[in-house]
């Protein structure tokens, strides 16, 4: 257990950060799943709508700090790539 004063608020704010990105996160998953849903489903309109949520959730969630830069890129490409493979099918 910490003995500094420091260390003490060190531990708040880890915990309360830890909540707020638990947050994020989940509601990430929610965000890239409702995007496969609508892929599968074959609903090309529904998928670029929840696309868009999703590509300027990600973007957002790198701002805070929630997910590096390049893992929001990497996601954002291939759920393009996904939605994409609607034209080709």
């Amino acid at each position: 257990m910490a003995n500094h004063k420091s260390a003490k608020k060190r531990i708040k704010q880890t915990i309360k950060r830890t909540e707020r990105n638990r947050y994020y996160r989940t509601r990430m998953k929610h965000i890239v799943r409702a995007v496969r849903e609508a892929v599968a489903a074959g609903d090309k309109e529904k998928a670029l709508e929840a696309f868009k949520i999703a590509n300027k959730q990600l973007h957002h969630y790198v701002s805070k700090g929630v997910i590096k830069k390049q893992t929001a890129a990497r996601k954002v490409s291939r759920l393009h790539k996904l939605v994409n493979s609607l034209d080709a099918a």
